[in-house]
């Protein structure tokens, strides 16, 4: 993990999302960073960030120096295919208006959370930031993928022309505790946890998960992540984008099998091939994250799981 350093020390930060999974996690590094840093989460149910009088009133209310716009409208595959025009407009709109609006009221610094899923489907291994237009997104996440991926060309446009300094980072697929259990809406780490967890709780003699189990991903837990992204915010200031990852990478089959071995439950898995794999294969090339600003994840991936599993025991 990162030293403390002074860069936060009498700024004001707004955390859009600060109260989500992530956001949580961030917003608790954040204050071990600076005894005197504010910290400003506009709450959803005060400040729609769709609606640009909303965004206004959030600036003006938080005399914001520094934002880390964390906030989306996003969901595993299957949310993914449900609800395509949502997805993309709620994550456009909100990363447009803010940085516009930011821009007017004198933001010194934008962090913009991208996302991997703006890679192209077909990306060669490990995706390296340089292929990041190469190609359409997979389709079941397009919508989201593009829409993330269009506030990478407005932070460059706004940099050449009005000198706005914002950084776009990608983080890989996130996991850990206060993760989103619920089988509607998450992805597949905290999804197979809980079906496993509670498999083993009645005494099933299966679960059943998604697709074929032969696509692969790479997984980052979310203290790392955490800890990526205002590290960034501290040392990296251009508009080339930055993926952040853990540098692993693990077949969905391998993983829904380490889960059920740490979770206990020994019964069968299912594999259920009407259901869509997603893009077949995940891993990036952090390289750029540790060359520009001296960043590397530092869970493994074993120990990231059981802390998750152990969270979920805990609270469920």
């Amino acid at each position: 993990m990162t030293d403390t350093t002074d860069y936060w020390d009498g700024k004001t930060v707004m955390v859009t999302g600060g109260a989500g999974f992530l956001g949580s996690h961030l917003v608790e590094d954040l204050r071990s960073r600076s005894d005197s840093v504010e910290i400003f989460v506009p709450r959803s149910s005060e400040y729609d960030l769709r609606n640009r009088e909303d965004i206004d009133r959030a600036f003006e209310d938080s005399d914001a120096d520094v934002v880390i716009h964390l906030a989306a409208t996003v969901g595993g595959i299957g949310a993914n295919r449900e609800n395509p025009g949502r997805y993309f407009y709620d994550n456009a709109i909100m990363g447009i208006e803010l940085i516009e609006q930011a821009r007017q009221h004198g933001v010194e610094k934008f962090t913009i959370l991208g996302t991997i899923c703006s890679y192209p489907k077909h990306t060669p291994v490990p995706f390296s930031e340089e292929d990041l237009f190469n190609g359409y997104p997979e389709e079941t996440n397009a919508p989201y993928g593009i829409a993330k991926k269009a506030l990478l060309t407005q932070s460059r446009a706004y940099r050449k022309q009005y000198d706005f300094n914002s950084i776009y980072l990608m983080p890989v697929n996130l996991y850990g505790p206060r993760d989103d259990f619920d089988l509607e809406t998450s992805h597949v780490i905290p999804a197979i946890i809980r079906k496993c967890v509670e498999a083993r709780e009645r005494g099933d003699d299966s679960i059943t998960a998604w697709g074929t189990g032969e696509p692969t991903r790479e997984f980052l837990y979310v203290k790392d992540a955490a800890d990526g992204i205002l590290t960034a915010t501290e040392r990296y200031d251009e508009s080339e984008p930055v993926n952040l990852g853990s540098g692993m990478e693990i077949s969905i089959r391998e993983l829904v099998e380490t889960i059920a071995d740490l979770t206990g439950f020994e019964g069968s898995i299912e594999w259920d091939t009407s259901k869509p794999d997603g893009q077949p294969r995940r891993r990036l090339d952090t390289s750029r994250a540790r060359k520009r600003f001296g960043w590397e994840a530092t869970t493994e991936f074993e120990e990231g799981l059981r802390r998750t599993i152990e969270w979920y025991e805990t609270v469920r």
